[in-house]
Formats: C-alpha cells, structure tokens, sequence
C-alpha cells in the first residue's frame, strides 16, 4: 500500500500516539552513574572540564550516592584517586585503600544500591598507565597479579561487580580465578571488553588525575579502525569468565555495540564517557544546541544501537527526561 492508504504521520500525530509506538525506551533504571573518589574529608572538587561533576571524598560520595539511588538509578561505577601514587600503584589493592574505604561505606549507607569498581592501574601509578612499567613498556603479565588482587581487595570491601578496564590480554581469567580462590565465586565481572584508544577520554584523565606521564595506550587499547577485532576482545573475555561485556566509547562506536549485542548473549554495557558529555555541554553554553535534547537523543542512539545499560555522566539529568 502507498499513499494516500498508508500515512505514516498517522501514528505521530498526538504525544500519546507516539508513546504507544515509540520502539526505544529508557527509564533510571537504564543508566549507571560514574563517581569520582578522593581522600580527606566534606570535600567536593569540582572537575572544570566537566560541568557539574567533581571529585568527591567519601562522606560526599555516600550522600551523592543516595541521592542517586533515591531518583531511581541502580548502579554506581566508583573510580579512586589515592593521596599517593606508585610504580606499582599499590593503594589499587590495598584492602585499606581509597577504594576500599569507599565501598564499605556506601554499601554499609545504601546496601540496595550496585556498587561498581573500576579495576586498573592509571588511577593509582604515579607513571599514569594502566600496567606495570619495565624496560619503557607496560608489562602484560606482571600487570595480571596486581589486576587479580585489586579485584580481591573491591571484593572484600563489598563490590557488587568489579570491572577491569586496563586491556591487559588474560585478565579476565586472572580475576576469575582470583576471585574464585578467595570465595568469591558469585561476584560477576564487567569487562571493558572493547576499549579503544580514543581522544574522548580527555576530560575523565582530568577527574581522574590518571594522563599517562609519557608515551600513549595505543599497545593495550584498541584501534578505532578496528570493529572485527573488538568482536575477538570480546568473545575472549566472555570465554575467561566476563559476565557483562562494555563498549568504550559509545557513540562513535554504535557499529561495535550493535556488532555485539547482536552476536553474545550477554548483557551488553556501553560507556558514554566523558567526551562525548563535556563537546554537548560545551556546544550549550554556546547557544549552538539545545543540550538536554541533543544529549537524550544520544542516549537513545545508544540504546537504540543494543546497549542493556548506559554508563553516563547524564544520569540524573536522564532521570527526568525519560521517566
């Protein structure tokens, strides 16, 4: 059938005809939201390249994190900061460490709430990369103990769900078996499973104090190039042990979310990372886009592409717009 029997305006013709055929839904539920966490004390360190966001130390955190889990958003992703840095970034797995600390206390305020663990180095080494230096490069294998102790040590606090992000090749079965051997056997792992080397992380190594001190991550993070190989990434991770699988980037990644959602049937994360959240904020304050609707129509792409969850700096904003 052709015009004039079929009318496609026919369904968008009244904001209660559109929702009854919209195809892509996203509530709280669907975001995760992304902390920053410092030491001392009733601090709140606001992070300039991204409006609204700031490191927070732990007593901040807890009532952030409340407030998070009261709009209706699941899930935090916790990222530490240590007051010192190491070659070996040792506060990563110090059962008394930044992190450590931090996930006690949320889970002992909001223990409903899913805690999340970044699990990598940048953080805490004070070289800024992501594994074990020795002769100028990063160590695959002597980086996997420290990556396996790390998790261990979130574990032990209270993590819900440690997430390595480093792209060492075999951590995940490291972790595994780690996690295993501690009695951990029911805490799941979230892989960054196809992690690119890309230019949107900018402002994150700001918030998260972790710019690599020379050289770049193009030996351990992917290729931007390369789709069929994040689709290798990640049906080895799933074969070592990976209970969810991320996408990082998303949005200059929808081909690979898709790709994946697609072929695993696992639940598929995708990280819609700095970046890609400061260019609309920066965009806004021009006068240039209507952010909030350029942001949500991002957030939509992205689960439109096959994301199950968002990891997004949008999330409380994202609460009002799609509840």
């Amino acid at each position: 059938m052709t015009f004039p029997v079929t009318r496609m305006r026919r369904l968008r013709a009244t904001p209660g005809l559109r929702k009854l055929v919209r195809e892509t839904d996203l509530s709280p539920a669907s975001f995760i939201e992304p902390f920053f966490v410092v030491p001392g004390e009733n601090r709140r360190e606001p992070v300039s390249s991204m409006p609204g966001v700031a490191q927070l130390s732990i007593d901040r955190l807890v009532e952030e994190c409340g407030v998070s889990f009261r709009m209706g958003i699941p899930a935090v992703l916790l990222f530490g900061i240590p007051a010192t840095k190491d070659a070996l970034g040792s506060e990563s797995y110090d059962e008394s460490g930044i992190i450590a600390r931090a996930v006690t206390a949320v889970k002992e305020s909001h223990p409903d709430l899913v805690v999340i663990t970044d699990v990598c180095m940048c953080e805490y080494t004070d070289h800024g990369h992501c594994g074990i230096i020795k002769e100028g490069r990063v160590d695959n294998d002597a980086t996997l103990e420290l990556l396996a102790r790390q998790a261990v040590a979130h574990a032990r606090a209270g993590a819900d769900i440690v997430a390595p992000s480093d792209m060492m090749d075999g951590r995940v079965a490291a972790i595994r078996a780690a996690l295993d051997e501690a009695h951990f056997t029911d805490l799941p792992i979230l892989s960054y499973a196809a992690k690119f080397a890309s230019a949107f992380y900018g402002p994150f190594r700001e918030a998260a104090e972790s710019a690599p001190q020379f050289g770049d991550r193009l030996s351990y993070q992917m290729d931007p190039a390369n789709a069929r190989e994040a689709l290798r990434e990640v049906a080895l991770d799933i074969g070592e042990g990976a209970d969810l699988v991320m996408v990082k980037p998303a949005l200059s990644y929808l081909d690979v979310i898709r790709a994946v959602s697609d072929r695993f049937d696992v639940p598929v994360w995708a990280y819609n990372v700095s970046g890609e959240f400061s260019m609309v904020h920066a965009a806004a304050e021009r006068g240039w886009i209507d952010g909030d609707r350029v942001a949500a129509e991002m957030l939509l792409s992205i689960r439109r592409a096959g994301a199950d969850r968002i990891i997004t700096y949008f999330a409380r904003a994202a609460c009002g717009w799609f509840s």
